[in-house]
């Protein structure tokens, strides 16, 4: 079996890149020091997403390498795709960075002077920033070419993302009240307009 193609050159070093670029920013917003780095409201949902993706990450690396028999054909078009969709879902979750400034944290921290924010994807969307990881997630996935890594990064994202969800939410109501609900009201969690 040739080696996957995301070890394999020139690949790697395209997949490194994007990778690297991608994960960057991320990493920044994760160890900011003046955020603490959980509060009441996180019920310890920070932690759980940089556990879960990280242990999902290694997972998927280490079973894409060590069950080639799950790989899926097409690697090199896989590989491709994967890449968009990681460089897609990084532009949208920056996206959403910009569209929340201050208010976008690592640690779920609701203000009772915090507005809720409806322009750019969060006019449809409550949750575009995790819809954009849950791409990125898809897209290591498909860059590795290997069924079960996908299904491994798909299934432990929905988890740590739904607990999130809820978390935040229930932080969000309880503290803005009225205006979050109304919001609630007219918007879908993920996909505009389907779920």
């Amino acid at each position: 079996m040739p080696p996957l193609v995301v070890y394999s050159w020139p690949y790697g070093v395209f997949f490194l890149a994007v990778f690297v670029w991608a994960f960057a920013p991320e990493f920044r917003i994760v160890s900011r020091r003046a955020e603490p780095s959980t509060s009441p409201q996180d019920a310890g949902s920070k932690r759980l997403i940089v556990l879960g993706q990280g242990l999902a990450a290694f997972a998927a690396f280490s079973i894409a390498a060590g069950v080639p028999s799950a790989g899926l054909p097409h690697r090199f078009s896989l590989f491709w795709a994967g890449l968009a969709a990681i460089i897609g879902g990084s532009l949208l979750r920056r996206h959403c960075w910009r569209m929340l400034g201050a208010s976008f944290t690592g640690a779920v921290i609701v203000r009772p002077d915090q507005v809720v924010v409806d322009r750019g994807a969060y006019r449809y969307v409550r949750h575009p920033s995790y819809t954009a990881g849950a791409i990125v997630f898809l897209g290591i996935g498909l860059a590795l070419a290997n069924w079960i890594s996908v299904v491994v990064l798909m299934g432990t994202v929905s988890i740590v993302y739904g607990y999130r969800v809820g978390v935040e939410e229930r932080a969000l109501l309880a503290t803005l009240g009225d205006s979050y609900q109304r919001y609630m009201n007219r918007t879908t969690r993920f996909v505009p307009f389907v779920f």
